[in-house]
């Protein structure tokens, strides 16, 4: 019997009529070199070639509907009625917060509240009041009437002050004095814009006057500043009535309307003031209190005639 020296790699043969089988886990010793590889020709381009997705109809890019859908939904959101009116409050709110902050901040330098006052007034009243200014002495009751301590309307008290026929007075005396320079030949653009500015100011002179007046006597009255306006604003009733009757009757209708509306103007001024200056009178002061009230209601009266004739004279013709 032969014997064979048994290196370490060496595997005994299988026996006769034995197959292995393709699960048998048999662990063969490694062979050296290398083991060549050979694969089939078409799987090794599958190998070889890059992955790509798979895409699946209606599962990669959106569709044109989904576009469609995205665009359209911001207005979706602003028909939605409850989106609506959130939006149309909150838009509300901030106007009236808007609007309180501008009447507030105004107010402070205008009395809107208090100009509307002086403004209510209607047709009726103007023609009673008209008459009142230029035909005073026909008129009997001077008093005032009150409701919860603050002046009724001007429509509804005929002696209350109004700022709506001192403005329209004062806009008629401006295309007046226009008329009565374009008679002389001396109107222009330039000459009306002086003419309007100087009556202006000379009215916001006589109200700082009466002011200053009042501050030096130490005088308490119910008078505030847009009253003294109003009042100082009548006399260009009387001076438009007197350049109007120049026009036609020459110098001497001039003076005989201006002298008369003059001493209408003032005597409406004494016995309106007097009600409203000397019921702020103070009885402890006595007599020395009521006689400066009476100096300072002759005072304003006696400067109409002045501010009339100054106002006027100048837009007569010579001859």
């Amino acid at each position: 019997m032969e014997t064979y020296a048994r290196s370490e790699n060496y595997v005994p043969p299988p026996a006769p009529g034995f197959q292995p089988s393709m699960h048998a886990n048999i662990n063969y010793p490694p062979q050296p070199g290398p083991t060549p590889t050979y694969m089939n020709p078409s799987m090794q381009n599958i190998q070889m070639q890059p992955s790509q997705p798979t895409v699946q109809p209606n599962m990669g890019a959106p569709s044109a509907n989904y576009y469609n859908q995205n665009q359209h939904q911001p207005f979706q959101i602003l028909s939605d009625p409850m989106v609506t009116n959130m939006a149309m409050q909150y838009g509300s709110s901030l106007v009236g917060s808007g609007r309180q902050i501008v009447d507030s901040q105004f107010e402070k330098y205008i009395p809107v509240s208090r100009l509307k006052y002086y403004f209510a007034v209607d047709t009726n009243y103007v023609a009673r009041k008209l008459m009142l200014v230029l035909f005073p002495f026909l008129h009997k009751d001077w008093s005032m009437k009150y409701e919860q301590n603050e002046p009724v309307q001007p429509k509804f008290e005929v002696n209350a002050p109004d700022l709506y026929i001192p403005v329209m007075a004062y806009v008629t005396y401006v295309l007046v004095a226009g008329l009565a320079l374009g008679t002389q030949s001396k109107f222009s653009p330039e000459a009306l814009g002086i003419l309007a500015s100087s009556a202006l100011a000379w009215t916001v002179v006589e109200i700082v006057i009466a002011l200053l007046t009042l501050y030096i006597s130490s005088i308490d009255t119910l008078l505030k500043t847009l009253d003294l306006l109003a009042y100082s604003g009548y006399k260009f009733v009387g001076i438009n009535l007197a350049v109007l009757l120049s026009l036609m009757l020459s110098r001497s209708g001039y003076y005989i309307t201006l002298v008369y509306s003059s001493f209408a103007v003032a005597f409406f001024l004494v016995r309106t003031l007097k009600l409203q200056v000397l019921a702020g009178n103070d009885p402890y002061k006595g007599s020395v209190g009521n006689k400066r009230r009476m100096y300072f209601i002759l005072f304003i009266a006696v400067m109409q005639p002045i501010m009339m004739w100054w106002l006027s004279s100048h837009l007569i013709p010579s001859s």
